[in-house]
């Protein structure tokens, strides 16, 4: 089966997919309510505890809030774990709840549905870490000689890139926001929310250099991925990321754009086709069988499930840079 028609069919099975996900999945999700992520609380909706209650939209979201917010912050999370969060269609249940919290984190332009909610939401606190560090326009290459590269084939050119919290520098961007967001709305507890918020910073600080050093030297500097999650990372480290889709998994590459990177991948030395934890490895699977190449995980890091190579965030970062080191052959 060629990379084209394994692409078709993974569409209509996403398609048929997110039917069943705003259906059932989502009305089992909503009888539970807000699915819980911190240890110290209970299944409580938003708005029900006494702590400072948070929404966050999808993981990377919750796990600042939940690093920040520590034992004063009760966290909920709209997306289910091992949910696509880009499929989320929240319940009018979950609208509803939204209405009872002390916050909602959320990064406006990935989630649709989420921004619709908070849209209508009169909640006093809302966090947008879009608005706490900048974005800026990716396409299915990124880094190297992109710019010329998504001139040239304009259909293929993305929007502005989401995916901000797989860059450790940009992630302590929006972290520090999110920590004067929290001082702001509970100033019983500002003190805290300092200290933790310097403390993750801290820790994403030495993520950075662990990648910066991990990737400084290394045979090739292109990975391709299965859609264009990692262009921000490749940026902060030098490296070129070259993707089968767009910035929405759902994208469909065209036939010159599979052919395009069967070509660069001999060019480039390219030994690895990376594919994800959430979405179908099909099409990465083709395109490694065709032009000889090794299949490996990056994970977005989009939800943690029992699939994930560690328990959190900083764990994957650290799994998804050993992944790189072998794939890009460091020295």
């Amino acid at each position: 089966m060629t990379v084209m028609n394994v692409v078709r069919r993974q569409r209509r099975n996403r398609r048929h997919r997110r039917h069943l996900i705003s259906g059932t999945a989502v009305a089992a999700a909503t009888a539970l309510g807000l699915g819980t992520l911190t240890a110290c609380s209970d299944t409580s909706a938003a708005g029900n505890t006494d702590k400072f209650d948070v929404v966050a939209s999808f993981y990377p979201m919750a796990y600042l809030a939940e690093q920040i917010g520590g034992k004063y912050v009760h966290v909920t999370t709209l997306t289910e774990p091992g949910q696509e969060p880009h499929d989320l269609e929240i319940s009018a249940r979950q609208t509803a709840q939204l209405q009872e919290s002390d916050a909602i984190l959320y990064l406006k332009g990935l989630q649709p549905s989420v921004d619709d909610a908070v849209a209508q939401s009169g909640v006093k606190t809302k966090i947008d870490a879009t608005t706490l560090t900048s974005l800026e326009k990716h396409g299915t290459e990124v880094g190297g000689h992109a710019a010329e590269h998504d001139h040239e084939h304009g259909e293929e050119a993305g929007g502005k890139d989401p995916h901000i919290w797989l860059d450790p520098v940009k992630y302590a961007e929006v972290a520090k926001g999110v920590g004067a967001a929290f001082e702001k709305a509970d100033p019983d507890h500002a003190d805290v929310y300092k200290t933790n918020t310097e403390a993750l910073v801290e820790k994403l600080g030495a993520l950075d250099s662990q990648f910066d050093s991990g990737l400084k030297n290394t045979r090739t500097r292109v990975f391709i991925t299965t859609h264009a999650a990692f262009g921000y990372l490749a940026e902060r480290y030098g490296l070129t990321e070259e993707a089968i889709a767009g910035l929405d998994p759902e994208s469909e590459p065209s036939a010159a754009r599979v052919k395009d990177l069967e070509k660069m991948a001999k060019a480039d030395g390219v030994s690895t086709v990376f594919y994800e934890t959430l979405v179908s490895d099909k099409t990465a699977k083709t395109l490694a069988k065709d032009s000889n190449l090794k299949t490996d995980v990056l994970d977005p890091i989009e939800g943690i499930t029992s699939k994930s190579r560690g328990d959190d965030y900083i764990q994957v970062m650290e799994a998804n840079l050993k992944a790189l080191q072998t794939a890009l052959g460091a020295k």
